[in-house]
């Protein structure tokens, strides 16, 4: 389930409002730069290539028979998880 941010609307110094807000399809989760992807789809995001490669194989040594890749987004350029 996704987690729920708040905002908290000032209209009036009496009046404070807090409005939670869900992510939806429309609007896009923040993104890091390499994206863990499995069979093709996209699971999670990472800042850094080695963070993203520690639990891509840590999920292909648990499940040999799935594809796991990282990708790429700033050099667009997809790599293939081995398992260890």
């Amino acid at each position: 389930m996704a987690t729920k941010a708040k905002l908290t609307i000032r209209e009036n110094e009496d009046r404070v409002e807090e409005v939670e807000l869900r992510t939806t399809q429309r609007k896009r989760p923040e993104v890091g730069r390499f994206l863990l992807q499995v069979d093709r789809q996209t699971k999670s995001s990472y800042k850094t290539a080695e963070a993203a490669a520690a639990v891509g194989t840590a999920i292909k040594n648990g499940h040999p028979k799935v594809q796991v890749a990282i990708y790429d987004t700033v050099d667009n350029v997809s790599t293939v998880v081995q398992p260890s």
